[in-house]
C-alpha cells in the first residue's frame, strides 16, 4: 500500500499525470531542504514540520501529514516518525515517477 494517495492528486489535477510528475517532483525537491529542519536542535523544528504537513495534505500524503500533525502538538514532537514517514513517501514517490516514465 503506497504512503502517498496518487489517484487524489490525479484526481485533484483532473487526471493531468503531467502536471501530477511535475508536483511530485517539486516536492521531493523540496524534502531536501526539509530534512535538514527536522531535527530538534532546530529552534524553527516546528515551522518546518508545519510546512512539510501542508505540502503532503496537497499531494495525498495523508500519513505523512497526520505524523506532522502529532509532532507538531506533542511537547518534544516525534521527528523521528516525521523522517520516517516522509522517507516511505519520497519511495513511493520515487516508484510513481519510475513507472509513469516508462
Amino acid at each position: 500500500m503506497s504512503s502517498v494517495d496518487f489517484s487524489y492528486l490525479e484526481g485533484f489535477l483532473g487526471g493531468d499525470i503531467s502536471i501530477a510528475i511535475e508536483v511530485v517532483g517539486l516536492f521531493r525537491k523540496q524534502a531536501a531542504t526539509w530534512s535538514a529542519g527536522l531535527d530538534s536542535a532546530n529552534p524553527d523544528w516546528r515551522a518546518v514540520v508545519h510546512t512539510v504537513k501542508g505540502a503532503a495534505r496537497g499531494i495525498g500524503a495523508n500519513a505523512l501529514g497526520d505524523a506532522c500533525h502529532a509532532a507538531e502538538v506533542a511537547a518534544a514532537g516525534d521527528l523521528a516518525a516525521v523522517r520516517a514517514a516522509l522517507a516511505a513517501a519520497l519511495a513511493d514517490i520515487a516508484a510513481y515517477e519510475a513507472a509513469r516514465a516508462a
